[in-house]
């Protein structure tokens, strides 16, 4: 699961399509913590990685996936297509 949306590179270069997966996943009890890394290409490294916060469902279902249900909360990724 991924999430695909155009970006805008933190040097200012336009990404049509960039591919966003959800990278490293740390947890406690009530809290998911996440980053989010940025591709250009999938075959490529990442270009960007955020850092993401949010609560954590203990009973829910699995983290990763909660995490992109966050991430499609978020102003930023609610235009951002599945893939």
């Amino acid at each position: 699961m991924a999430l695909q949306k155009d970006i805008t590179t933190p040097s200012g270069i336009a990404v049509s399509q960039a591919y966003c997966r959800v990278g490293l996943v740390s947890l406690t009890k009530e809290t998911l913590n996440f980053s989010l890394m940025f591709y250009a290409n999938t075959e490529k490294a990442p270009f960007d990685e955020r850092t993401f916060t949010c609560a954590y469902n203990l009973n829910g279902s699995n983290p990763i996936s909660q995490a992109y249900v966050y991430l499609k909360t978020l102003p930023e990724f609610q235009s951002a297509g599945d893939v």
